[in-house]
């Protein structure tokens, strides 16, 4: 008969075990009390995963409560109190009732036996606080009543079953999870009692509640069985009070509200857990990922049970969920990922939205409402730099990056944020902890680029039917009637621009038919002789502005026009995000996959057989530009202006 390596690794750790619990078995109590402080000691300082992660729990719970210092102090205090308290369970394990009862004082047996003495089956609503091993013996509490204990399996056979019969010992009932909960509800219907733990975290199955203040996935197990039985719920909480001693208290019985929803008791719990956790906020297992940021919806919008908030709390008062977003460098692309970072805003009630971004861009980030801060990021910043100023920002739940860019992921990563987002790159992926599945090129055409990042939001868990994401802003100044922006140039490289002369006549035949017509040049510094040779010839109805504007300037300049002549630029793009229709002459690039989004624009474009080719430079005879007439630019600007009329 083969026995798996696996089995003989499993019998191994079990005999291990046993071994280390005899040991224990020798000593007072006391002293292994002693020998687990020093060990929880040690582990602060080796385990740096988990002590980060009890530090960011803490600061999650107590926020502005606490200083940085406190928070360091009280991780420490809680390793050294959790080490002490988990040996101190296995030799507790191991020791007579009698001998037990001197290290333990009981505190609210009444409310168990008023239980008792109604016939009602009583749901211990516990926390993992203090010793857990002592909650398998209270036969003492109430020796009368059948216990009972939900569990999980170890994945060691040998050492489950070794517990398993440890408790049972003890008089306690263990029923396994997977076997469903009738068994369980029948023994609470037949007045017996069972201890639930209500404060993990519960995935996909629980109700996002606050705890301390800030969402968590929280179980709803104990207020729907309570419900469907009868039962009584008693907290019952178990605190270190003294070296080797522990004091239990069962509380009064928790009675939700008339008319409360499952959910809303169940966020009410909530309240109770961490009124408990704040009596003795050492003895919590703060190791524990209780605000666990769920792969791979994180956000709540499409969440299939919602949020809860107990009584007399608002939105308003959730502490935040902060998520920072790593802004495309190129304005084209930042204006197509607005729609993607609204729906993760709106996505969740707590979601504190920050824009990292280049310094050029932080006018445009400034202007959206749904941006809560704006972190700049200068091109010549170093990424320990940049980390630090994202660490000073934060503590961030999550990190989304547009950019496919290396530096960005270690940016993210120096910024010691503990959820990454973003599609796979080489030499990244290490980096990311969540990477967004890349679309398939054998799906069909192409889409636009707005869904590039739109399925990054998506696949996070926003809801993408609320089509607001795409509306101009708000509030805009009423643009000056005929004042027509033109673009000329194009950072990208001479394949996207029309020629310079046939700007020029195209304005001559919109003056020709709109004298009021009144021309505003805009582009980079790079395009300023464009922008002059253009000026030049358009005499007074032209006012060149090239090179002279920052980012701000721009955007209140196109809010001025009535509508935008251009390439395919960056000022497209903003002209469109903004709301001002844009006439786009597109050559090499293809406009349904970087056009303008919204409504009212007008696209131009011949396709020729080597089009798009995205080349810089054009390889052939420019055709794809130089059929796109003058005529039928003016005729372009004609159907906006009588659409506007």
């Amino acid at each position: 008969m083969r026995v798996s390596w696996e089995r003989i690794s499993q019998y191994a750790a079990y005999l291990g075990y046993r071994a280390f619990e005899s040991s224990l078995k020798l000593l007072p109590l006391g002293c292994v009390f002693a020998f687990g402080k020093l060990c929880g000691w040690i582990a602060y300082y080796v385990l740096s995963s988990y002590r980060n992660l009890a530090q960011r729990n803490i600061g999650h719970a107590f926020g502005k409560e606490k200083t940085q210092a406190q928070v360091q102090r009280l991780s420490k205090q809680a390793f050294v109190t959790l080490g002490a308290n988990l040996l101190s369970s296995i030799k507790l394990a191991t020791m007579s009732e009698r001998k037990l009862y001197k290290h333990v004082k009981f505190d609210g047996e009444e409310h168990v036996k008023e239980c008792v003495r109604q016939g009602q089956g009583c749901i211990y609503l516990i926390a993992h606080l203090g010793a857990w091993e002592i909650l398998a013996h209270m036969s003492q509490v109430s020796p009368e009543i059948k216990r009972a204990t939900l569990y999980r399996p170890l994945s060691n056979p040998y050492l489950n079953a070794h517990i398993l019969r440890r408790r049972e010992r003890t008089g306690l009932k263990a029923f396994d999870r997977k076997d469903g909960f009738a068994g369980p509800m029948n023994h609470l219907r037949q007045g017996g009692t069972i201890g639930i733990l209500i404060d993990q975290h519960a995935g996909d199955r629980g109700h996002w509640c606050p705890f301390f203040g800030r969402l968590a996935s929280t179980s709803s197990l104990a207020p729907l069985m309570a419900e469907r039985t009868g039962a009584t719920m008693l907290p019952l909480s178990i605190m270190t009070v003294g070296h080797a001693r522990w004091k239990m208290h069962i509380g009064k019985a928790f009675e939700p509200s008339k008319g409360d929803s499952i959910a809303t008791t169940t966020a009410e719990l909530n309240l109770l857990m961490e009124a408990i956790i704040r009596q003795s906020p050492k003895d919590w297992f703060w190791v524990h990922n209780r605000w666990k940021t769920t792969t791979p919806k994180f956000l709540l919008t499409k969440y299939r049970r919602g949020y809860s908030l107990p009584h007399g709390m608002s939105e308003n008062d959730l502490k935040p969920f902060k998520i920072l977003i790593r802004s495309p460098n190129p304005l084209g692309d930042a204006c197509m990922s607005v729609p993607a970072v609204r729906a993760i805003k709106r996505g969740r009630p707590d979601a504190e939205v920050t824009i990292l971004c280049p310094e050029n861009l932080m006018p445009f980030w400034q202007s959206e409402q749904d941006v809560d801060h704006v972190l700049p990021r200068h091109p010549s910043a170093s990424n320990r730099l940049i980390g630090k100023k994202i660490r000073e920002q934060g503590p961030f739940d999550v990190a989304i990056l547009f950019p496919n860019s290396i530096r960005s992921a270690i940016e993210a990563t120096k910024g010691n944020i503990p959820h990454i987002v973003s599609y796979p790159a080489k030499w990244r992926n290490r980096m990311i902890h969540q990477l967004i599945p890349p679309r398939n090129a054998s799906s069909g055409p192409r889409p636009h680029h707005v869904t590039h990042y739109l399925k990054i939001a998506e696949t996070i868990g926003a809801d993408l039917s609320d089509q607001t994401i795409f509306d101009p802003p708000p509030v805009m100044p009423k643009p000056t009637t005929g004042r027509i922006a033109i673009s000329a140039g194009a950072d990208y490289g001479p394949s996207k621009c029309w020629p310079t002369d046939r700007f020029i006549a195209a304005a001559r035949h919109i003056n020709e038919r709109h004298p009021d017509a009144h021309f505003v040049l805009i582009g980079t510094k790079s395009e300023k002789e464009i922008g002059k040779q253009i000026a030049s010839e358009l005499g007074k109805d032209c006012e060149d502005m090239t090179g002279r504007t920052n980012l701000k300037e721009l955007m209140d300049e196109l809010l001025r026009c009535t509508l935008l002549i251009t390439n395919d630029t960056g000022s497209m793009h903003l002209a469109a995000h903004l709301g001002v229709p844009t006439v786009a002459i597109f050559g090499s690039t293809e406009p349904t996959w970087t056009g303008p989004l919204g409504k009212g624009h007008e696209i131009l474009r011949h396709h020729v057989p080597c089009s798009p080719c995205f080349l810089r430079n054009c390889a052939m005879d420019f055709s794809c530009m130089k059929k796109i007439t003058p005529l039928e630019v003016a005729g372009a600007v004609d159907d906006i202006f009588s659409r506007l009329a």
